[in-house]
């Protein structure tokens, strides 16, 4: 956002306040000044009137002119076009030093001598504004043969130029920035006077006819002119339309450039006379849309959609005759919801809709009166047509007391009032101390008692609150959430000495690649995503962790393990904690013991990296699309499942460019880690038992190890499959060997007790019918 000081100086009375002070001010509220510009016009150019003009012999370019300085009149050898007689122009006088670093001399022209150089405002420094000089007029105040032109205001200016913050639409223009400043340094706005209308002037109902429906989601504003003649754009205007960047060929939306930038009010120049045959009364229709937005239409034919763009047929050109002013606003979360609906956009129309612009509309439309209202040969019809919604404003209750306690400082309640009601905001007195405050219409970020002392901070000034010492005091922190902490941090030190990096990601992922992985998107959409990549709020950690493991491996990377713990969102957008864990490649890194050939990463070296982050776990078989079919399962705690494991699909890695990848993905909320209660071991030793045992082929081991623990034996420590064995002999069947472990708590134990325990797990085996090998 571009201002100069001149600029702010048509809305406030800045007198003789500096710019450095002024540079300060917006900083402390919450503008940032991004840089400060000297803008001036050097000395010894003055202002001249072209007397008279020549042709020169030896040149079919050059002209010689005849130019009164006031004190003097100097001949000057001129090559620009567009000088004529009768112009008044900035003279560059002997021994001015241009920006350019040139020095003004005496000289000779194709044998003709010139006393100086008629300026054009790129030679004086100044953005581009036409071709050939500079011609000068009384809209940059009263001129005066032979005076310095840097003692006009508009020649001898700064520009500063801001930054804002998204939420900080109403500062997107310069009346929105003095409005500020006029709180923060106690100084009094200056607006336009509500425009004069004219006598013995034809209404616009009689041209106009407005067909509104209703609820409406904007304010609008319609006034009509009437062009005898083309109309011109001021020295002025030219000047700050170019040091803005707006400054094109048709002069009426040049005007409406310069009254937007100025008031932040959106406007629109309507010739609907392309729409409609002579003498025949204009229609404007407004309809609202599937997504809330207005359609501005004549005739079944697009005028617009208020706020995202104008059909470019509608415009008005420099021969338009009758011209229809639109003045506009729409509310910022409409524009915010349509505008991605929408192929056809005006990107300088979108930025300041979509961030909020001034719903000020007779602001606007007097501001931009009082200029046409100047230009010769222009009727301005009387009267206007209106559309106007009556929106609830929130109201926020708010005591002194409570803005004191926040910012830490008590803050006079008059100093309170003051800086809210210079800032626009309505205030309701009621009894107790409390103050019934109502934001503003160009505020739509104020909602609550922080917003409130927010503003009153900004204007206060943060350097102004006292400072104070901290206050220890030690409170009981052993809550939930830091117990969350604790646990959550607990995990990632276990995968980083497992061998894992931990990845931070966005919360936010792509819906596209999410639904391909088999996740289905939440619910909520995400009316204005930052990318198109990042358009919704992630069901899945794993999404992130493929894309960065595809990335290391693009990267030659042969062992890539990585983990992230965060926040994902279930289809019902409630917010859940989740670990996720990748292993690509290799099972390790090459080195001596494995004679610099480290062998691929295989599911059992991956699930003891799993069991030595969470502790123990089961496996149970599971069904997952983004897994292979035959690497996969879901782990379960004391019974519950917790979330799952397995190779990743074949189709997915070659889609990834990945190697052979491992991924498991654990909800953190039902993994926490119960207190350990220590029990006392057994200072005997143990006795080892195997058996093996035909099974057949596809015979769940489920079904073996509950017959076995359904036994109750009190000696049998544990067990575990140990061996699988398959040939032609035992055809249709698998030997499997089971390794059992007994000890007693009390003694050593006697082979006979274990030969007895032996034969009630040979027996229970049989009743399933099964028979040792």
């Amino acid at each position: 956002m571009i201002i100069t000081r001149s600029w702010l100086n048509d809305w406030l009375e800045l007198e003789d306040l500096g710019v450095q002070k002024l540079a300060k001010t917006l900083n402390s509220i919450g503008i940032e000044v991004d840089r400060v510009d000297a803008l001036k016009v050097p000395d010894k150019i003055v202002i001249g009137y072209v007397k008279d003009k020549i042709k020169h012999e030896n040149s079919d370019k050059l002209s010689i002119t005849q130019v009164d300085i006031g004190s003097e009149i100097l001949q000057i050898v001129c090559g620009a076009a567009n000088v004529d007689v009768g112009q008044f122009v900035a003279v560059a006088t002997k021994g001015a030093i241009m920006p350019n670093g040139m020095e003004i001399k005496e000289t000779k022209l194709r044998g003709v001598d010139s006393c100086g150089m008629l300026c054009s405002s790129t030679e004086l420094g100044f953005e581009k504004i036409n071709e050939g000089i500079m011609l000068l007029d009384d809209s940059i105040g009263k001129l005066e043969l032979g005076r310095a032109l840097n003692s006009y205001e508009i020649f001898n200016d700064t520009i500063i130029e801001v930054e804002l913050t998204p939420n900080r639409g109403d500062c997107l223009s310069v009346y929105g920035i003095a409005r500020d400043l006029a709180a923060a340094l106690n100084l009094n706005l200056k607006e336009p006077k509500p425009f004069k209308e004219g006598e013995n002037v034809l209404g616009i109902g009689r041209i106009l006819r407005l067909v509104a429906q209703k609820e409406l989601n904007g304010l609008y504003n319609y006034r009509a002119i009437e062009l005898k003649e083309p109309i011109q754009t001021s020295l002025l205007l030219q000047l700050r339309l170019a040091q803005i960047e707006s400054l094109g060929k048709n002069y009426v939306e040049n005007l409406l450039h310069y009254a937007t930038h100025s008031t932040g009010v959106l406007f629109n120049a309507y010739d609907l006379s392309v729409f409609s045959s002579e003498n025949e009364e204009f229609s404007i229709n407004l309809s609202k849309e599937a997504h809330g937005e207005t359609k501005v239409s004549c005739k079944d034919e697009l005028l617009s959609f208020s706020g995202i763009f104008q059909n470019n047929e509608s415009r008005c050109k420099n021969d338009s005759k009758i011209v229809i002013i639109e003045a506009n606003y729409t509310d910022p979360l409409v524009i915010a919801n349509a505008k991605i609906h929408h192929k056809n956009q005006d990107e300088k129309t979108l930025y300041r809709s979509f961030r909020g612009s001034e719903p000020k509309l007779n602001l606007g439309m007097d501001f931009l009166l009082s200029i046409f209202e100047q230009i010769p040969n222009l009727i301005i019809y009387s009267s206007s047509q209106q559309v106007l919604i009556n929106k609830e404003l929130p109201i926020i209750p708010v005591s002194i007391e409570s803005i004191s306690d926040i910012i830490g400082q008590n803050i006079n309640k008059d100093e309170v009032l003051k800086i809210l009601k210079k800032l626009g905001f309505e205030l309701i007195l009621s009894g107790e101390g409390l103050i019934n405050v109502k934001a503003p219409l160009h505020r739509p970020d104020i909602k609550n008692l922080a917003d409130i002392c927010e503003e009153v901070v900004r204007i206060i000034g943060i350097d102004n609150i006292a400072s104070k010492g901290l206050e220890f005091v030690e409170k009981n922190r052993l809550n939930s959430s830091y117990k969350n902490y604790i646990e959550f941090l607990n995990l990632r030190k276990k995968a980083v000495a497992s061998g894992y990096f931990e990845s931070l990601h966005y919360i936010l992922d792509n819906e596209e690649e999410l639904k391909k992985l088999g996740f289905c998107p939440v619910k909520l959409k995400l009316i204005n995503p930052i990318t198109a990549e990042l358009n919704t709020l992630r069901t899945t950690l794993l999404n992130h962790l493929l894309n960065a493991a595809s990335l290391n491996a693009k990267n030659s990377k042969k062992l890539i393990k990585l983990f992230e713990l965060g926040a994902v969102f279930n289809s019902n957008n409630e917010e859940l904690n989740r670990i996720a864990f990748i292993h690509c490649g290799l099972k390790e890194e090459a080195k001596i013991s494995n004679k610099a050939k480290p062998k691929s990463v295989q599911f059992y070296d991956f699930l003891l990296d799993i069991k030595n982050i969470i502790g123990a776990f089961k496996l149970k078989s599971s069904q997952h699309s983004i897994l292979s079919p035959y690497e996969q399962a879901d782990i379960y705690l004391a019974g519950v499942k917790v979330g799952f494991v397995g190779r990743l699909h074949l189709r997915i890695e070659n889609e990834r460019a990945l190697p052979k990848t491992y991924i498991c993905e654990l909800d953190l909320d039902l993994i926490k880690q119960d207190f350990k209660t220590a029990k006392t071991y057994s200072k005997f030793p143990a006795i080892a038992r195997d058996l093996s045992i035909l099974t057949p082929k596809g015979f769940e081991y489920s079904k073996i190890k509950n017959c076995i623990e359904e036994l109750n034996l009190e000696i049998l420590e544990n067990f575990r499959l140990v061996d699988i064995y398959s040939d032609a002999q035992l055809k249709e069947a698998y030997s499997i060997t089971i390794n059992f472990s007994f000890r007693d708590i009390n003694k050593t134990l006697e082979d006979s007790e274990v030969a007895e325990c032996i034969d009630k797990i040979i027996k229970s085996l049989k009743e399933l019918g099964l028979d040792l090998r």
